[in-house]
């Protein structure tokens, strides 16, 4: 066995040295390499949370394997990773057709597509954006998909819509009243003068004609009356007058609204008529003849839907959460089928019989609420009745009634 000299020991030392500072400076740039991948991981997480945009991460089978924080806003109960995102956009087994998270694995590039989903008894508008996620380190091929609620817009361009159409329809509408109004006038004139000389009749002409010409007459003078009354509708339609704005209680206008129409519940024995006005309401700028135009269609509206029993409640309310007074009309009526819900306020647009209306009611209600920066919405179910909600704005002044 040979000694250990001095110097092996000194090159033994020299040699733990080395490795010792070459393993600390391993450890340094291990060290600056997890700070700067720890970085890089928050940057990332900040980026994916910032995104306003749902988004999610897919598997070739279109289950789940990342969300972001939009994702659960919206899905907000449980944690989705391992679904499949077609169980939870539709509700169905089968994946969606036109998926482009399917697309763009298929194809191997960015695919875009619109759809409505039904989420939380809402139809919600969605614009998709879809790419293939690529990179040597996935085990298998993965999509990210981006999908944007544009549910909003999309009421608003349908507002914008209805306005366009809505104006449309009054330049029509004052025109076809103009054109009924004239001949109109001239039968009612001949109808008047007619009545006027059937006494001279008396004695000449055999008794029984003369009450059959009387009939008649009352008869013709009492349609032209609902046709002027119709043409008038027609004409307020087209060419509303300038509103005179003005503090006004709500409830006031319930309850004159209600007295002008009491003789119409009156004949009708099976039905109820409910007020629940919140008092100490504060007043809304408005004019008041038009908002009580507003509740008049709204009840008759109301009132109509029931054939023989049946309830109206009407409730005023304070909204503070938007500043505004709310007027609520509910009744246990037929109902309204959901495809005909978007069309209630398009001018000339009934769900009544022929003979019962004219489809002016609704769309003459939402121009006097668009006109007093409000807002008035439906909800209806067939056989379950239907209610409209008006939100009015309040005065500044905060004056209570």
């Amino acid at each position: 066995m040979e000694n250990t000299t001095i110097q092996d020991l000194i090159g033994i030392e020299h040699s733990k040295l080395n490795f010792f500072q070459e393993l600390q400076q391993t450890i340094v740039e291990l060290k600056t390499s997890h700070e700067k991948s720890e970085a890089q991981r928050r940057e990332i997480a900040a980026i994916f949370e910032g995104i306003t945009d749902l988004m999610m991460v897919l598997s070739e089978d279109m289950r789940i394997i990342s969300v972001n924080h939009v994702f659960m806003e919206i899905f907000p109960d449980g944690d989705p990773r391992g679904k499949y995102c077609y169980e939870l956009f539709t509700g169905n087994n089968v994946p969606c057709p036109n998926c482009p998270a399917f697309q763009s694995l298929r194809h191997d590039t960015v695919c875009k597509e619109t759809a409505i989903f039904r989420i939380a008894n809402r139809n919600m508008h969605f614009e998709m954006v879809s790419s293939p996620l690529k990179s040597p380190h996935l085990k298998e091929h993965q999509v990210v998909i981006f999908k944007r609620n544009v549910t909003m817009e999309k009421e608003y361009q349908a507002k914008f819509y209805q306005a366009e159409k809505m104006a449309t329809m009054g330049v029509l509408a004052a025109g076809v009243a103009h054109e009924i109004n004239n001949p109109l006038t001239a039968v009612s004139g001949f109808a008047e003068g007619i009545r006027r000389r059937i006494p001279k009749l008396e004695g000449v002409v055999d008794a029984k004609l003369i009450d059959d010409f009387k009939e008649y007459t009352d008869t013709i003078l009492k349609e032209c009356q609902r046709c002027q009354a119709i043409v008038q509708t027609l004409l307020t339609f087209s060419r509303p007058t300038k509103a005179a704005f003005q503090p006004v209680d709500i409830n006031s206008v319930v309850e004159d609204t209600v007295r002008i129409l009491q003789h119409h519940f009156k004949k009708r024995p099976g039905l109820k008529v409910v007020l629940q006005l919140q008092r100490g309401l504060p007043h809304i700028i408005g004019d008041e003849a038009q908002l009580k135009q507003v509740a008049l269609n709204l009840l008759t509206n109301a009132v109509d839907a029931i054939e023989d029993n049946g309830t109206v409640i009407v409730t005023t309310v304070h909204a503070p959460e938007t500043q505004g007074v709310r007027l609520i009309v509910q009744d246990t009526g037929c109902g309204i089928p959901e495809d005909k819900l978007n069309k209630l306020f398009e001018p000339f647009f009934t769900t009544k019989p022929v003979g019962k209306g004219i489809g002016i009611g609704l769309a003459t209600c939402y121009a006097i609420v668009q006109e007093h920066e409000g807002d008035i919405s439906i909800m209806s179910a067939l056989g379950e009745g239907t209610c409209f909600t008006v939100t009015l704005p309040q005065t500044q002044a905060g004056v209570h009634a």
